[in-house]
């Protein structure tokens, strides 16, 4: 089931990238990526997923009653599901954000399919 983000959801992603200083990529499904390894993105279901270590990944869940990220019916491991009033706070989220791009630091580089 594709539905498409709401404008305010790209608006607030974009926000967040802004803010913290990183590139959005993607024009269907905007993401982060660094090193081929994506560690932020706009679900096709609508809604936006970060990824982040276990500890930090827990935390933000116990935090903000939040899920795992689903997409296609399978849950991706290491994204959580930001709900739609967390990324309403742009400061609040940046902190998590650049726990994120930390984290993507840290994952082994994946080789690139560009020529």
């Amino acid at each position: 089931m594709w539905r498409k983000a709401s404008e305010e959801t790209l608006r607030l992603y974009s926000e967040l990238l802004a803010t913290v200083g990183l590139e959005q990529k993607g024009k269907n499904m905007p993401y982060t990526s660094m090193n081929g390894n994506m560690y932020s993105f706009v679900a096709k279901e609508g809604y936006v997923a970060i990824r982040l270590p276990e500890e930090e990944k827990q935390a933000f869940m116990d935090t903000y009653n939040a899920g795992p990220a689903i997409s296609y019916g399978a849950t991706m491991q290491g994204y959580v599901h930001v709900p739609e009033d967390v990324l309403k706070n742009t400061k609040e989220l940046a902190a998590y954000m650049n726990k994120s791009h930390e984290f993507a630091k840290t994952l082994k580089p994946k080789p690139t399919k560009k020529k």
